[in-house]
């Protein structure tokens, strides 16, 4: 068997490993997604936080803002808050009856999302 051709069937073997491993990753997303497909696509896009996390938000005039975030959710959720014209928080887990203080020196609020 010449060089070319055992690299040829090396290449076709990788080929095909990557190829049934991306097959059988997927099929639990798709069947997760077919079961859920609502709570799959608000936690891929880091969708708006339901009404249960309170939030408080006071913009200062001068740049900056306060979001005081409140967990009334009945569970623990992880949520983020995205600022405009600044940095984002980090993602934060609070669990149920918890508050937490997000603040700013720059920016403005925009929105609570979960993550």
């Amino acid at each position: 068997m010449s060089i070319t051709t055992m690299r040829v069937h090396a290449v076709l073997a990788t080929a095909a490993c990557v190829l049934a491993g991306a097959a059988t990753t997927a099929v639990p997303a798709v069947a997760s997604a077919a079961q859920h497909p609502a709570a799959v696509t608000a936690q891929a896009a880091g969708g708006t936080a339901p009404a249960c996390i309170n939030r408080t938000v006071h913009n200062n005039q001068e740049g900056g803002m306060d979001a005081y975030i409140r967990n009334f959710c009945g569970k623990t959720m992880r949520v983020k808050v995205i600022v405009d014209s600044w940095w984002d928080s980090d993602c934060h887990t609070m669990k149920n009856h918890t508050g937490w203080l997000f603040r700013t020196v720059g920016g403005s609020y925009h929105k609570t999302v979960v993550c």
